[in-house]
């Protein structure tokens, strides 16, 4: 199918799967934010601003599964220990993400694609895995039914990058039913629900004493240098 055709099918497919989605899924989403408020308190939604299709930041939306602590000195205490027990049950079956069909029906994300990732590593990123970003990005992908978190980032990022090469109606309709299976499974999903995964540093080297992984902020600046070209 031509680029043009794949395009609005899967714009078509885009809309009409994430408002039956809303639909359907509106009394779970009602309990998850009530649930949300009673042992958090407000707010109930999350949004970040992460890179969207040729890097145009986009606002994606998600439950709130964190607290805002901080230590002494006003910094942001690890993800893993602002994890709420609500909080991780959620993030273990991908319902923190629900939220995200807003952003499908908008047009920022898409059901099918490479996942959004954090703004910070647009820096760090080859010129080949930059790639990822010539497709919109997606609630679900190739990689999260290849592993998800469990395969190494490169190998993550080529699989992102494979997609946007390769991705067609066919492959889109196969990736959200292995989604399916892989959620019913409970297939590579990380003890820390997430909250432990290693950082991608790519092109850059880590702090010599620092954490695994910084704690994500809200709103993260944007970067002041892009990608390598190598």
């Amino acid at each position: 199918m031509g680029t043009w055709f794949t395009s609005v099918v899967k714009r078509a497919i885009d809309v009409i799967g994430s408002t039956v989605a809303l639909v359907v899924l509106s009394p779970a989403l009602l309990g998850i934010a009530a649930a949300i408020r009673t042992t958090m308190g407000p707010p109930v939604l999350y949004r970040q601003r992460r890179p969207g299709q040729h890097e145009r930041p986009i606002r994606v939306w998600k439950f709130r599964t964190m607290t805002g602590a901080r230590d002494q000195q006003g910094r942001l205490l690890p993800d893993g220990e602002r994890l709420t027990r609500l909080g991780r049950v959620l993030r273990a079956y991908s319902l923190d993400e629900l939220p995200q069909f807003f952003n499908v029906l908008g047009g920022d994300l898409s059901l099918v694609g490479p996942r959004p990732l954090l703004t910070r590593y647009l820096p760090r990123y080859t010129a080949r895995q930059r790639l990822r970003h010539a497709v919109t990005p997606g609630m679900t992908g190739w990689a999260q039914v290849n592993g998800r978190n469990a395969v190494d980032w490169e190998s993550r990022l080529e699989m992102d990058v494979w997609y946007a090469e390769h991705r067609s109606i066919p492959l889109d309709l196969k990736i959200m039913l292995l989604t399916v299976v892989r959620l019913l499974q409970r297939r590579d999903v990380r003890p820390g629900a997430g909250s432990e995964v290693d950082e991608f540093w790519g092109t850059q080297d880590p702090p010599a004493e620092g954490p695994r992984a910084l704690p994500v902020e809200e709103e993260e600046p944007a970067p002041t240098t892009r990608a390598v070209t190598a």
